[in-house]
Parts: structure tokens; C-alpha cells; sequence
């Protein structure tokens, strides 16, 4: 269960960075407004993603289908995470309305393919060593760090599902 827990922390928090990075160059903001969930430095619907596809048969993560089964899994992923954030919270994280073949705005096509060229670079390059790493962990932390993004979650959703406001999350008027 650590193991699940660290899989969906780290590639929470490379997914944050990677939104930032992406709405800096996209956006030429010095501090571009962040898309996610949590008080703390994690875009949820990136670490739900990888373990989407890491819960995959193995034969559905080798070769070509990786990249293929990472595109459709991370795509359904997030349409489904943007749908419970709508339907549960009355916040919308993102809106793909104005890209071509997109969704109910809440998946797109280049996006999609670009979660299929993640989640092949994440398997292929990352996740070993990740696992290494995780193996290492104590105990004691995981504990520590469950609690501290446990209370993260409460503050979080009691927020957004109170508001309905991605500003308010952010303290924000």
C-alpha cells in the first residue's frame, strides 16, 4: 500500500511542476495560477494517471501498447477526475473547450496523445529508479506524509465543496 501511496505523491508532484512549466511557456506568466486540487504542490489527476496505467497488464505496458494503453487510461482518468471535481466540488480545474477534438472540455486530443508520450517516459525511465527509491523509504515517513496529505484532502475539498471556487483554494478574492 506505501508503494501506491509514493507512486501517486511523486508523480502528483512531477505533475505539478510539469503544469507549471507548460502554463509558464504557454502563458509567459512569472507565477502561472496552478490547476489542481491541493493546498500542497500535487496535481492529483497526474499520480491517478500513472496508476492507472502501472494497474495494467503487463502486457498492456510493453513495447508499442505503452504508450497506446497510456493515452486511453490517462484520458479516461481525466475526464472522470474532472467530471467529480464538476460534479462534486462545482469547480472546473480546466477547460479544453476552445482545442479541437476535445470532450465536454474536459479531455482533448493533443493532450491525450501527450499523456501517451508521459506515461511512456515515466515507465520506461522514471519508474525504476522510483521504485528503488520507494523501497527505501522508512515506514515512519510514509505515516507522517499519509497524515499530512490526509489533512491537505479535508482542508481541500472542505473548501472547494463550501465555495465552489478555485480563487478561494488559492486565498484568493
Amino acid at each position: 500500500m506505501a508503494y501506491w501511496f509514493w507512486v501517486f505523491l511523486f508523480y502528483s508532484l512531477a505533475g505539478c511542476f510539469l503544469e507549471r512549466a507548460y502554463a509558464h511557456r504557454a502563458t509567459g506568466e512569472e507565477h502561472p495560477v496552478r490547476r489542481c486540487l491541493l493546498f500542497l504542490p500535487l496535481c492529483p489527476v497526474y499520480g491517478l494517471g500513472v496508476m492507472a496505467v502501472l494497474a495494467l497488464p503487463v502486457s498492456m505496458r510493453q513495447g508499442l501498447w505503452l504508450p497506446i494503453a497510456g493515452a486511453v487510461v490517462t484520458t479516461v482518468v481525466e475526464f472522470l477526475y474532472h467530471w467529480a471535481c464538476e460534479a462534486w466540488l462545482g469547480v472546473k480545474f480546466w477547460d479544453y473547450s476552445g482545442v479541437p477534438g476535445n470532450l465536454q472540455g474536459r479531455v482533448c486530443v493533443p493532450f491525450s496523445l501527450a499523456w501517451g508520450a508521459l506515461t511512456a517516459v515515466a515507465l520506461w525511465l522514471i519508474q525504476p529508479p522510483l521504485e528503488t527509491l520507494i523501497a527505501r523509504i522508512p515506514p515512519v515517513v510514509t505515516y507522517l506524509m499519509l497524515l499530512v496529505f490526509t489533512a491537505d484532502v479535508v482542508c481541500s475539498v472542505r473548501i472547494l465543496s463550501v465555495t465552489h471556487s478555485v480563487t478561494a483554494l488559492r486565498g484568493q478574492t
